[in-house]
């Protein structure tokens, strides 16, 4: 099992009795250093405080399980406005929002898209861009989240 999906089961019952949602867990390395991230979301949401609670509550755990064996920096982290959508209960849970759809390579001259999402369907999106309606395959999107306009 991933170190992600194992610190996920442990944690995501922590985080609810924070009141709080798992919104993902990351393990990434940047520059020289491993970090591991749970981004958290709460309806009204997430400020220091919050994060705070979850890393009190996650860290002694994280210590007790000793899911990775290199040294690495655990960050608790809000989901922000403009979250990654990954799985497919996020695209469920968001149809109908605003959404970036970053690709790999370009696609009638572009790799950005601005659009409404209107479905999602085992890894393909399907969004409003502009007045005409893209399905975008799996293989070709590198990022979709939320787009917030202010």
């Amino acid at each position: 099992m991933k170190i992600t999906e194992q610190v996920w089961q442990f944690s995501e019952p922590l985080v609810e009795a924070c009141g709080c949602t798992l919104w993902d867990v990351e393990y990434v390395r940047e520059g020289g250093d491993w970090f591991l991230r749970l981004y958290i979301d709460k309806f009204g949401g997430v400020d220091i405080d919050d994060c705070e609670a979850v890393s009190r509550a996650v860290d002694p755990v994280l210590d007790e399980k000793d899911p990775i064996p290199e040294s690495y920096r655990f960050e608790v982290c809000s989901a922000g406005l403009e979250r990654v959508l990954k799985r497919p209960s996020d695209f469920e849970r968001y149809i109908g929002e605003k959404i970036m759809i970053k690709l790999y390579r370009p696609k009638n001259g572009c790799k950005e898209f601005a659009a409404v999402l209107k479905s999602y369907d085992d890894g393909n999106v399907t969004a409003v861009v502009g007045n005409e309606e893209m399905t975008f395959e799996k293989a070709e999107i590198a990022l979709v989240r939320l787009r917030v306009e202010f």
